[in-house]
């Protein structure tokens, strides 16, 4: 007897056209072929994964319609980003309009220079459908000055040619979102790492751009990463990744998607040709390689390794979870790590950056208030909604977190006597929950499993460490973890330059102080964030934030000087004593000669 044929599910059907690029506008129209008999519904997402911070996209519909075979449809609106369709026996279709001026990595822009989109932002999602395909047609813009155009985006093409406006396709509507689409006269780049094609789009003027070095760069990244979580076989996840990056005239940042990345950087930031050739990166160079290489690990670490909340993510509400320092935090220790791996970077270029990092932990006396649990957990309400006093209540689980991953990896070294270590514990987080998620064989990972995994995995009892430094505030032992390495890792702070230990910022007036420290002379001077200095003992304080460095740097640490300052439109004395600049730097020595090297290689090849 035959097997009766299954019918093959129409797909969702979308549209988007850059109607108006002066005014910010994308045209959209999503075309449901069986909508819910009872009344289609549909919501367009509240949050964008991996920026937790409900952003409430909807906000930005300029206007919204409904018709099925050419007649309106009544369209009543359910809440601030839903609406819900009356019912029609036929097809029905929503037009809408979308402002998009959000210069950003997670929203939408639109102008006469390029054209980007998150699906968050764009594609309302039709509920109750969102296994079903999810196919979209981009279209080219009337505007002459689009005439030259092309598109870049991950995702797999239909009727689009590679680079070109047409119809793409997605397998469902998780999929549509997680294709960011940049379209304009952008730079292109290609390399391939371990036989995958790696795209570089850059987008915005960027003087004598010296491709060819961010394509061998990159490569080495890629490669070290695939290798890194395939030993064996050297098989990435994706069968084509896309960076694309918006090059501005200040700017930085970065989002991961399953198989490209969205970056927003300075154009300064971008490797020249004018450069010295076989130098190591500079300063803006190696910040930009280290935001890919954070945003490449992620294709791995939170993209298919998840939380368990966030499989599948409920775009409507905050989805809370108490593990962003594994996801985040150790991401940003892989992605220094990457660099030096790779050869990109030195050792001693490589503990500079740790040492930064280690300092800027200590800085902040939130540190001893609130545990990266809690920081992943309150990410939606304090890390994502930062104010002036936030280096006195928080602790990034970005940069606590990276710490967090380096004392786990120095104590399963040296417990394990070199045979295991961090990069153990990767493998099996990949193994057992990443690997096939998209295949439908993987799952979320839970707080529980995540700890039994590292016991499992290192051989050891680590709950101390989880409660100590995880969910406990207690400073990391890196000194003493790093000792038997021969790594010194000297706190300097004692030695530091005189400081009112305060974050200062650009005012017409004169210093605006944007953050004041706990503890530190200008709070205990009664100084407050938002004061705008105008004097240091009688001497005029320029809007230039590096001339109060300037005033200070005539005086000693255990020096009184009198601060003249506005509060508001008061005119305001202090006498502050001034103290030892709270950070100025912590420094590492490399290992001496004789000893292991620390986590810079795999244990097989210490």
């Amino acid at each position: 007897m035959k097997k009766p044929t299954q019918k093959k599910q129409p797909p969702i059907q979308y549209t988007i056209v850059p109607k108006d690029l002066a005014g910010h506008l994308f045209n959209v129209s999503v075309t449901v072929a069986a909508p819910d008999p009872q009344g289609q519904e549909f919501a367009l997402p509240a949050w964008i994964p991996g920026s937790y911070m409900i952003r409430e996209f909807a906000r930005n519909i300029v206007r919204i319609r409904a018709e099925s075979d050419g007649a309106a449809v009544a369209l009543t609106k359910l809440d601030k980003h839903s609406w819900r369709a009356a019912p029609v026996s036929g097809p029905l279709t929503l037009h809408y309009e979308v402002y998009a001026w959000d210069l950003s990595v997670r929203a939408a822009h639109l102008d006469q220079t390029h054209g980007f989109f998150n699906g968050t932002s764009v594609f309302l999602r039709v509920v109750g459908q969102e296994d079903k395909p999810q196919q979209v047609d981009i279209q080219r813009p009337a505007d002459p000055l689009a005439k030259s155009w092309r598109v870049a985006t991950a995702m797999p093409e239909l009727g689009a040619k590679r680079y070109g406006f047409g119809t793409y396709l997605a397998a469902d509507y998780d999929e549509l979102i997680d294709h960011p689409v940049e379209m304009g006269d952008f730079e292109l780049g290609s390399f391939k790492a371990h036989g995958v094609q790696h795209d570089i789009v850059i987008t915005g003027r960027v003087p004598n751009l010296d491709m060819a070095r961010l394509q061998a760069d990159l490569k080495a990244i890629c490669e070290t990463q695939i290798a890194f979580f395939e030993p064996k076989t050297k098989k990435a996840p994706m069968e084509r990744y896309v960076f694309m990056t918006m090059a501005v005239g200040d700017g930085y940042g970065g989002l991961e998607h399953r198989a490209s990345t969205a970056l927003i950087c300075a154009r300064a930031d971008l490797p020249s040709t004018a450069s010295p050739k076989g130098a190591e990166p500079g300063e803006g160079y190696l910040r930009f390689l280290g935001l890919c290489s954070h945003e490449y690990f992620h294709t791995w670490n939170v993209k298919r390794i998840k939380p368990a909340v966030f499989a599948p993510y409920d775009l409507q509400v905050e989805n809370y979870t108490p593990l962003l320092w594994l996801f985040e935090g150790f991401t940003s220790y892989y992605d220094d790590l990457m660099l030096v791996r790779s050869g990109i970077i030195g050792e001693s270029t490589y503990f500079k950056l740790l040492a930064k990092t280690i300092g800027g932990v200590l800085r902040g006396s939130g540190r001893l208030k609130q545990s990266v649990a809690e920081s992943s957990f309150d990410a939606w309400s304090k890390y994502y909604r930062q104010d002036e006093n936030s280096p006195n209540a928080i602790i990034s689980y970005y940069t606590k977190g990276s710490l967090i991953a380096l004392a786990f990896d120095l104590t399963i070294r040296a417990k394990t006597n070199g045979a295991k270590s961090l990069d153990d514990v990767m493998l099996a987080l990949w193994e057992r929950y990443g690997r096939d998620f998209y295949a439908g064989g993987g799952r979320g990972v839970t707080e529980a499993e995540v700890e039994a995994l590292f016991d499992e995995v290192s051989g050891l009892k680590l709950k101390s460490m989880f409660e100590r430094y995880i969910r406990g505030t207690e400073d990391l032992p890196l000194a003493k973890l790093y000792a038997p390495l021969g790594v010194k890792l000297a706190d300097e702070r004692k030695n530091g330059k005189p400081s009112l230990d305060a974050g200062i910022g650009r005012d017409p007036l004169g210093a605006k102080l944007t953050q004041v420290h706990e503890g530190g002379a200008a709070h205990q001077a009664g100084l407050s964030a938002h004061d705008v200095l105008i004097a240091i003992d009688g001497l005029r304080v320029s809007g230039n934030p590096s001339n109060v460095d300037t005033l200070l740097g005539r005086y000693r640490v255990g020096d009184q000087v009198t601060v003249h300052a506005f509060r508001r439109d008061e005119l305001m004395s202090f006498s502050v004593t001034l103290q030892g600049e709270r950070v100025p730097g912590i420094s590492l020595a490399q290992a001496v000669a004789g000893k292991k090297t620390t986590t810079i290689k795999r244990p097989s090849a210490v």
